[in-house]
């Protein structure tokens, strides 16, 4: 997959594509519906942002984002995307009508063949432009568009919104049934307090900045190693939390890796938050917080073995 930050000066070869536009945080289900009606007519693009929209109108908002540029850019990959235009998100961009939306950056620009958007779609300043719109845009200007209809699961529209609710919640189950996948949390490992480690359960530390936090707790997990001679996948528990034992305060995710030995530090890992085992515990002293870690683990394994 090409990944292209510039609609400006884009290469000649990436033009033409039939896109799916959008934020595809998460790349759900609803998602998945929308890149699938782009596909077969010419090479498959996504077209979307970064940073977010709402990181830009509301930098102090909490953290909301379900996955970082680079796990987005890793699902879509997998969803066979021959071109990623990830666009940078700026005032300018925000400040075009819908129509210099679409005749700067989609019909001369990117040289759009074909545009999929979801029913709820909306676009350009103060979000004026409907998905409508877009189809009579898309007439004038020569590329021909499609909306594709929202999904529900078991009567509840699949979003972002609802995704992470279930996250929040601690229901991750709930959330793989609509992200279609199970939710996964990526990025480089980095150097922590090493407490796991002296307690006989060294772990891979995560930092959690900018995305939605899950329930805290202690979790079921997948984990891919994604780089480094111990490539590949393992089972794992992984406390989400900020670590009430020792008085943290910045929420981190530290993921023991069973039957694993080895040294990630540096290395990017991705992490799938399969079941939620128990909330963060403050305990009364180290030999309990040992015991109730082999339990974790223990149940994890089973879990995951089944």
């Amino acid at each position: 997959m090409q990944i292209h930050q510039d609609w400006q000066w884009l290469d000649p070869a990436a033009r033409g594509a039939s896109v799916a536009m959008g934020n595809f945080d998460g790349v759900h289900l609803g998602h998945q519906s929308v890149i699938d009606l782009a596909r077969g007519r010419a090479p498959l693009g996504i077209i979307t942002f970064e940073p977010h929209p709402r990181q830009v109108f509301a930098p102090d908002a909490p953290p909301f984002r379900l996955m970082n540029a680079e796990a987005r850019a890793n699902r879509l990959a997998k969803l066979g995307v021959q071109h990623l235009f990830q666009l940078q998100f700026n005032r300018g961009i925000a400040a075009l009508t819908p129509e210099d939306f679409a005749s700067r950056i989609l019909a001369e620009g990117l040289g759009i063949s074909h545009i999929v958007v979801g029913a709820d779609f909306c676009f350009g300043k103060g979000r004026a432009g409907s998905a409508e719109d877009l189809k009579a845009l898309g007439n004038r200007l020569g590329f021909a568009t499609t909306v594709a209809p929202l999904i529900r699961i078991e009567g509840q529209e699949v979003s972002s919104t609802a995704i992470r609710t279930a996250l929040a919640e601690g229901r991750p189950r709930d959330a793989a049934a609509m992200l279609g996948h199970l939710h996964r949390i990526e990025g480089e490992v980095i150097h922590g307090e090493k407490r796991g480690r002296e307690l006989g359960f060294p772990t891979a530390n995560m930092a959690l900045t900018g995305l939605h936090l899950p329930r805290f707790g202690v979790y079921a997990v997948r984990v891919d190693v994604l780089s480094g001679q111990q490539a590949g996948s393992y089972m794992g528990a992984a406390s989400l939390g900020v670590r009430p034992m020792f008085g943290g305060e910045v929420p981190n995710l530290e993921t023991y890796l069973l039957d694993f030995k080895g040294d990630l530090y540096g290395h990017h890992i991705s992490v799938a938050l399969v079941d939620f085992l128990r909330p963060e515990m403050k305990f009364d002293g180290l030999p309990a917080l040992i015991t109730q870690v082999n339990a974790d683990c223990a149940r994890a394994r089973d879990i995951l073995s089944a």
